[in-house]
């Protein structure tokens, strides 16, 4: 049997543990990072990851600038997404499908800079 005593002390350890926890999830602030860290682009191909810190400038491997990508000008370049202006095939106003210029600007800067996969099974994975 269990005493009362140890009983105490084991609700009094585990209310201890909730209170310390909740200090520190409480302690350190989400703060939401400038760029996207990774994106999810999906397709019936198999869905591609996209890892910004391995094209960033001055991290990545293949040293893209933020331009080499978000190719038009925008005041606020960080929020816009592709989307915006490359719709996905069956909406109004495609000008230039999503998929094209993803394979058109991806595959190309591969090809450029010699570096990344070009075949479609290294980036359509998932």
């Amino acid at each position: 049997m269990t005493s009362k005593k140890e009983l105490k002390i084991a609700f009094s350890m585990a209310i201890l543990l909730f209170i310390v926890g909740v200090f520190c999830y409480s302690a350190f602030s989400s703060t939401k990072p400038a760029q996207p860290v990774r994106l999810m682009f999906k397709c019936v191909a198999g869905n591609v990851l996209f890892d910004h810190a391995t094209h960033a400038e001055e991290k990545g491997k293949y040293d893209a600038s933020c331009d080499d990508c978000h190719h038009e000008e925008s005041d606020d370049a960080d929020n816009q997404t592709c989307g915006e202006c490359h719709k996905r095939e069956g909406t109004e106003d495609v000008e230039t499908k999503r998929s094209d210029a993803f394979h058109g600007q991806c595959i190309e800067c591969h090809k450029e800079k010699e570096l990344g996969p070009v075949e479609c099974s290294k980036c359509h994975v998932m």
